[in-house]
């Protein structure tokens, strides 16, 4: 699981370029799927069927966006220095200094202009792309090249820390859930969604072709538990999140239920979400077709949208635990 989690933080898949993840996560899911497909936003969308004789089984999609944040080139100024713009919550807190690494292969440093007071916050449209080149002729990037952080893959104790884990870490979720699933009553769709980042576009779609009875979104969710965040209740450690309520949705509370009574038959650690900032697929999930009975389990992240993104491993396969405890019986909702 963590080598995999490793190979997946450590591949470049901006929004709207999700290529290279999507063949990792191809690789991986073939050989456990009924059937695959790749619709045309990109969303991979892996079905499990349901076990021969199950009576009346509930079509359940399960989300998790494959795409990270980056940034994409719109200007080169004549000594080759690459001005650039966001792809999704790209902050220029977490921007300012950081190595990038475009689709082509090119590295690259973000630097600043100069300012008056260096401690004040920098906007992106201050910053620029260092890529060592002389002049806009030797640049190796042109304007509309995509890059995304360059950070690699590192363990700290119990603690896992790389870029991209908004929303990797979902990914391999599925991907463990899918694995551990041997057969089930239900009718369940993993979906790897694409442009999560930029609007929860790929969502949107897939749903709308699964047309589910049932959906989950699986992605993180910013804690409480460092020194004057905000006050919410999630922490590294404590489990996965059940999701109460975001900027963006309200889950539906049989959902929320049906995650809780799960979780604490099979005595999972779980914690009770209201995220103050953001939304996840299950927004875009919740609102297709005529509607659709939809939550979200949340995995904690520490330093969410920055290149070294923290999670705790043991939440990732207390997830794994819950979803295939939930999939593998009939809904009874």
């Amino acid at each position: 699981m963590k080598q995999l989690l490793k190979t997946l933080t450590e591949t470049f898949a901006p929004s709207g370029y999700e290529d290279a993840v999507r063949k990792v996560i191809l690789k991986e899911v073939k050989p456990l799927a009924d059937e695959v497909s790749v619709d045309a936003l990109g969303n991979l969308i892996v079905r499990k069927k349901p076990a021969a004789g199950a009576k009346n089984p509930k079509k359940i999609m399960l989300a998790a966006h494959m795409d990270e944040i980056g940034v994409i080139v719109s200007h080169i100024d004549k000594k080759g220095f690459a001005r650039f713009t966001n792809i999704g919550g790209t902050f220029g807190r977490y921007t300012l200094g950081a190595r990038v690494r475009f689709l082509n292969g090119v590295t690259g440093v973000v630097g600043y202009d100069r300012l008056e007071q260096v401690d004040n916050t920098i906007p992106i449209n201050k910053m620029y792309i260092d890529v060592g080149a002389t002049s806009k002729e030797n640049c190796p990037v042109k304007v509309g090249d995509v890059a995304a952080f360059d950070r690699s893959y590192i363990e700290m104790g119990e603690r896992i820390v790389a870029k991209s884990l908004d929303d990797r870490s979902g990914v391999i979720v599925l991907i463990e859930t899918l694995r551990a699933i041997k057969s089930t009553p239900n009718d369940l769709y993993f979906v790897f969604t694409t442009q999560e980042e930029v609007g929860t576009r790929g969502a949107g779609t897939a749903a709308f072709g699964v047309n589910p009875d049932i959906g989950i979104a699986v992605d993180v969710t910013p804690t409480g538990d460092t020194p004057s965040s905000l006050k919410m209740v999630m922490e590294l450690g404590k489990g996965p999140c059940v999701k109460f309520r975001d900027v963006g949705m309200i889950s539906d509370p049989r959902v929320v239920d049906w995650m809780i009574q799960t979780a604490e038959k099979a005595k999972l650690p779980y914690q009770r979400e209201v995220l103050l900032v953001g939304s996840t697929d299950a927004r875009e999930i919740q609102i297709t077709r005529a509607g659709v009975m939809t939550g979200a389990l949340s995995i904690p992240v520490r330093y969410v949208h920055s290149a070294s993104e923290m999670v705790d491993y043991n939440d990732l396969k207390n997830s794994v635990k819950l979803l295939t405890e939930m999939l593998k019986k009939p809904v009874s909702f």
